[in-house]
């Protein structure tokens, strides 16, 4: 590799946190909900609805973190800052997580933590790389994605390990003491790192004036003239593209919640369903429904690389053009498949047929496919199509989908419990049946949307 090829030197600790706050966060939640289930008392419904609700908010509050980030604090101040409120979110569920309030103020410090960093750290990776580096970004955003779940994978595989052999209070402190190593190893980079002042001394008041402007002035507009034609608007030809990149950006953004609200299943239905189905053991170890969680990250940790180097170079050199879209297409398909899967698994089960949990490998290795080729590749999209100085932003946007998602799963699992009752594998087959639907929809906006340099350095 030449010294063009190689990564700036202090991407090592942005991955580094990354891994160590990931191993927070999913060894956390690697537990979460069958605490709230048995040792809560909550029952299987009302922990679903607690979880993805919990999930919500950590994947909402990245709109707080981009808008500090962009406007005031910069990147790496509101990641370094907002990180104490992480570290102290942990600590409150590890003293006082055995009631309902201290669970909950726990849980939302937790969440705007998560929450705020999130746009935050994915935009800083692509701060470091200088004009004409683009052409790394595609494997900075994998072996990014790839150290998450690398931090996921310990998480999910150790934290349940460490309650049964010591206890919840322990289970959840250990995040809580991986969280303060990533904010340390962050704070170790600081003199390396490339940072972006905020942009609010350069911007007249951001891009909503330049909407409200062109809603408000359309019947000024000539038959044919765009509301955004920078003649008819009285700003720069910059803010109008920049409201075009975004509208385009959210566009494609529009169908992503569906897409989440299968995948992130992954730590609620398909735990429920992996508690009902056969253990297996790998080398001594125990695998039952929680520990089962590990399997997905593992998988990523193979799809990322599989895919970057391999697969897609391969598609390029058949002559076969695989764009950010056409992978996220694809991405949401297998997410469809992946439900099909676990509703045939659940449909055995259902006629009274007994199932080792090795078969719920099957689906995992679909739905983690999908996974890789929708959300490693949205964060490539995103940064290269943002305005430069909304980077942070539209990343929140990105992680909108995610909460979006989980909200979709909250109101979808209370309706059921309240008036559809649907068991079993008929909630599987909706879902798939749900995501071949809009991965449709999806699609047929792909072949509209137009690229765009406008977030190019």
């Amino acid at each position: 590799m030449t010294s063009a090829d190689r990564f700036p030197p202090q991407m090592k600790f942005i991955i580094g946190n990354e891994a160590c706050e990931r191993f927070s966060y999913y060894g956390m939640l690697s537990i979460l909900t069958l605490y709230l289930k048995n040792s809560m008392s909550l029952g299987e419904a009302h922990s679903k609805e607690v979880v993805h609700l919990f999930a919500t908010a950590v994947y909402f509050l990245p709109l707080l973190g981009g808008w500090l980030a962009d406007r005031w604090l910069g990147r790496y101040w509101t990641i370094l800052s907002i990180s104490l409120f992480y570290c102290l979110g942990h600590g409150t569920l590890a003293m006082f997580g055995e009631t309902l309030p201290g669970l909950y103020a726990g849980l939302g410090l937790i969440a705007i933590g998560a929450g705020g960093i999130k746009p935050c750290v994915s935009a800083f990776v692509g701060d470091q790389f200088r004009s004409g580096e683009e052409s790394m970004l595609t494997r900075v955003y994998g072996l990014f994605y790839w150290s998450i779940n690398l931090g996921a994978f310990f998480g999910f595989a150790l934290i349940p390990w460490m309650r049964d052999e010591a206890g919840y209070r322990w289970a959840f402190g250990v995040p809580g003491i991986f969280m303060g190593l990533a904010t340390l190893v962050f704070w170790l980079g600081t003199k390396h790192y490339i940072r972006h002042p905020p942009a609010r001394e350069a911007q007249r008041g951001g891009l909503l004036p330049v909407v409200w402007f062109a809603f408000t002035h359309r019947r000024e507009r000539q038959p044919g003239q765009s509301f955004l034609d920078p003649a008819l608007a009285r700003f720069t030809e910059e803010e109008v593209e920049s409201v075009r990149a975004v509208g385009g950006i959210v566009m494609m953004f529009a169908t992503m919640p569906v897409f989440w609200a299968l995948f992130n299943q992954v730590h609620t239905t398909w735990v429920f369903q992996g508690e009902k189905m056969t253990p297996f053991h790998v080398l001594g170890y125990k695998v039952d429904g929680e520990r089962m969680q590990s399997f997905g990250a593992l998988l990523v940790m193979i799809w990322v690389p599989v895919l970057t180097f391999w697969l897609y170079p391969l598609a390029q050199r058949l002559g076969l053009r695989l764009t950010a879209l056409r992978r996220m297409g694809a991405g949401m398909v297998l997410g469809a498949v992946s439900f099909f899967i676990c509703g045939w698994i659940q449909a055995r089960m259902d006629a009274g047929q007994t199932m080792s949990l090795a078969w719920q490998a099957v689906p995992y290795v679909v739905l983690e496919a999908g996974e890789v080729m929708v959300s490693a590749t949205a964060l490539e999209f995103a940064f290269s199509q943002a305005p430069e100085r909304m980077k942070s932003m539209i990343m929140s946007f990105w992680l909108l989908t995610i909460a979006g998602g989980h909200f979709l799963v909250a109101v979808l699992t209370n309706l059921n419990s309240r008036f559809v009752h649907a068991r079993g594998a008929t909630e599987f087959i909706f879902y798939a049946v749900l995501m071949l639907a809009v991965a449709g929809i999806f699609i047929w906006c792909a072949t509209r949307y137009r690229e765009r340099r406008v977030g190019a350095k």
